[in-house]
């Protein structure tokens, strides 16, 4: 499965791309520490949530909630490849 939610995917369908994320996510239970990875993207989400909230300008909290995210998903890839190679 390719993890790739493009910005027109998740406007033109966000219940399509909510499962398709959904999906992947499951294999956050496979992680060694799965609340290490997703804690610090829900303070980030929080956060800028906060920032943005009434404000009418950039996205505070955007490039963190980026880099933990990006975190998030190599481990996540990990775990995948980690499971093609036992299966394979």
């Amino acid at each position: 499965m390719s993890w790739f939610i493009g910005r027109t995917e998740a406007l033109s369908d966000p219940e399509k791309s909510r499962r398709k994320a959904m999906e992947r996510l499951r294999g956050l239970a496979e992680l060694d520490d799965p609340e290490s990875v997703v804690v610090p993207i829900l303070v980030d989400a929080i956060l800028m949530a906060e920032s943005y909230r009434g404000a009418r300008h950039q996205i505070s909290f955007l490039p963190e909630l980026t880099k933990s995210v990006d975190a998030m998903l190599r481990e996540l890839n990990i775990v995948e490849k980690a499971k093609e190679w036992e299966a394979g």
